[in-house]
């Protein structure tokens, strides 16, 4: 789902082709690995003899969800939908947001929706690697029993070099991503092919008389097989995530020209391999590859699940930098891979929460089987959430009429409520994995959020407004040190508290003071050039500026504060930052339950100090401390 993992030049000056093969590699990995888990999970648990109506009647399932879920829905709808020309859960939540342009109880709801799919999002980054890789890994199996016992320690084994690779960024691999992953489309293609030509009656499937012949002869089991429907859609949310860095029109070229029509030979091949060998469905995909190219085939596929597993864990560092500049994540440090490009990052706490998660997962399921019932959970309830935004921005933003509403919000509503609630039957067989992680996700956000506009509150009940405070030192004339001093200020109404802390205790004030507000919690990802920066003279030696970063954007203080415009201008090596060091306590007992201050205290101790995470020079700060009482 990320535009991390691909390295390249800026999209504006390649090609078409050039730009579609890169999202070959980063976009679909995830969507071209399903064929080896999806039609195995179909059958493998669900109770459905994989007969020759059975298997028609899936496959025509298979096909009419790629074509009005994925092509229908994301691709000619879905990437319409660009925050400023970048996509994901929470582009499109700050887009909805903003055009709600109120504070009632429909937009909280509408912040929470789209909290939440951030947070399904969290689950599916950490279920993707380990079913992705497992799924792969298992081949060896049919290569010969022995190798049962060893298919767990190899997967792991590649799951742990892939998160120790991650802090070295992918742009080493970027250029391999494209080939490699066009390379495993055409092979699956080439393996489907060859089954459809050894029993071409499979073509009916596209009948879709097959797919309602099937659920209504399989009844509830039928119903409950939606579940691994639905696999086969895992990755559509990177069609939408990617088009900041791609655009859509190569992401679409490529959908159209590759990969739709590899992933459908391919199932269509699996189909026609059950039809001749039902005994096949344990392992359908790898019963499709010669026997002599089985070791080979076994190969690519552990390169195109570790492509599809780094793309997912690049997004999950997109969208937490996304969610600590949209104020509901706290700080952590973001490492900068790349001196190219902007959205190369790593974040190691992210890293290290995500591996120990993923290992988790791997030694709770055991088995790709196993964990697609836990996967589907993920990729439905954020398909789910997604149309749901999406109404909201149509209605809003592109003033769809009523017939249009009702049109979108009945088909792709009614589809994604039955692969989700289909899902939710899973719930004891591993269904409550991915529940779990989304909910601790979302109470970490929601928790910070909260939290921080406690501490923001106390410190305005205590503090003193900027205002009187210049008043104050016009008729104190308090003594003036050289230099110029950075406050740091949440607001344009309040004094800082390092301020206010510095004037009581030292009785000074320099000769020119800055007090500084970061706006990085814009709903837009990039601001737009000449916006970031605004200055104003208050008098006295004050100034305030404002300094707008987007969501998606490097934060870097000092390279602004050298851009502003001063007379005399500002020399960054005799800038004195002055940070307010919070302590943060919970004594009182009203407003936020006792276990969620601790939960914030604990987030708010342990989030990367502001003089690093906005990139000012530790030997120019001055830290003073206040105590804050929750």
């Amino acid at each position: 789902m990320v535009k991390q993992a691909h390295a390249g030049a800026d999209p504006s000056q390649r090609t078409l082709p050039a730009l579609a093969l890169a999202a070959t590699g980063v976009v679909f990995g995830d969507i071209a690995t399903s064929p080896l888990y999806a039609l195995q999970q179909a059958f493998g648990e669900q109770g459905v003899k994989p007969d020759h109506d059975n298997v028609l009647g899936l496959l025509s399932m298979c096909l009419y969800a790629l074509l009005l879920v994925v092509t229908g829905k994301y691709v000619l709808i879905v990437m319409r939908a660009d925050n400023h020309g970048e996509g994901g859960m929470m582009a499109l939540g700050a887009l909805a947001r903003g055009a709600m342009r109120g504070r009632g109880a429909i937009t909280w709801l509408t912040i929470m929706l789209g909290l939440a799919g951030a947070a399904l999002f969290f689950g599916d980054s950490v279920i993707t690697p380990a079913i992705s890789v497992l799924s792969a890994v298992e081949g060896l199996q049919l290569a010969t029993p022995a190798f049962q016992p060893w298919v767990l320690p190899i997967a792991i084994g590649i799951l742990i070099g892939l998160f120790l690779l991650q802090r070295g960024g992918s742009s080493l691999l970027g250029h391999l991503f494209g080939p490699l992953m066009a390379f495993w489309l055409l092979c699956i293609a080439v393996l489907g092919i060859a089954a459809i030509l050894g029993h071409p009656s499979v073509i009916d499937a596209v009948n879709p008389y097959y797919a309602v012949l099937y659920m209504g002869h399989n009844g509830f089991k039928g119903f409950a097989s939606l579940g691994a429907v639905v696999l086969v859609l895992t990755g559509a949310e990177a069609l939408y995530a990617d088009i900041g860095h791609f655009g859509a029109a190569p992401i679409r070229w490529s959908w159209f020209c590759l990969a739709l029509p590899a992933l459908l030979l391919n199932y269509f091949g699996q189909g026609a391999l059950l039809l001749k060998h039902p005994d096949a469905s344990a392992t359908p995909f790898y019963r499709l590859v010669p026997h002599v190219l089985l070791y080979p085939m076994i190969a690519l596929a552990a390169c195109a699940t570790i492509i599809a597993s780094q793309a997912v864990v690049s997004g999950a560092f997109s969208m937490v930098r996304q969610g600590i500049q949209l104020g509901y994540l706290p700080r952590a440090r973001i490492l900068h891979t790349s001196k190219e490009m902007e959205g190369q990052i790593y974040l190691p706490a992210v890293n290290l929460m995500l591996f120990v998660a993923v290992m988790a997962s791997v030694l709770i399921f055991r088995s790709s089987q196993r964990l697609g019932g836990a996967y589907g959970i993920a990729v439905s309830g954020t398909m789910l959430l997604t149309t749901i935004l999406m109404l909201i921005v149509a209605k809003r933003k592109w003033q769809w009429n009523m017939l249009q509403l009702a049109g979108f919000g009945a088909v792709f509503g009614f589809i994604d409520t039955a692969f989700f609630t289909a899902n939710m039957l899973k719930l004891r067989e591993g269904g409550w994995f991915p529940l779990l992680l989304a909910v601790c996700a979302l109470l970490v956000m929601t928790t910070w959020r909260r939290g921080r506009a406690m501490v923001i509150q106390r410190l305005h009940r205590e503090g003193k407004k900027l205002d009187e405070l210049i008043r104050e030192v016009m008729a104190r004339k308090p003594l003036r040190a050289k230099g110029t001093a950075v406050f740091l200020t949440r607001s344009r109404q309040w004094a800082p508290q390092a301020l206010l802390q510095n004037l009581r205790h030292n009785e000074v004030l320099h000769r020119r003071n800055i007090l500084l507000h970061i706006d990085d919690d814009a709903d837009t990802p990039r601001v737009r050039r000449g916006k970031h920066r605004e200055v104003k003279d208050l008098g006295e030696g004050f100034y305030w500026v404002r300094l707008r970063f987007g969501f998606s954007e490097r934060i870097d203080v000092p390279a602004q504060l050298r851009a502003l415009d001063f007379d005399p201008g500002l020399d960054p090596n005799e800038l004195s930052y002055f940070i307010g060091s919070d302590e943060v306590t919970a004594e009182h007992k009203d407003r936020l339950w006792r276990w969620r201050k601790a939960l914030f205290i604990y987030l708010y101790r342990n989030a990367e100090p502001a003089v690093l995470y906005y990139g000012m020079p530790a030997r120019q700060l001055v830290e003073i401390g206040t105590k804050i009482d929750l």
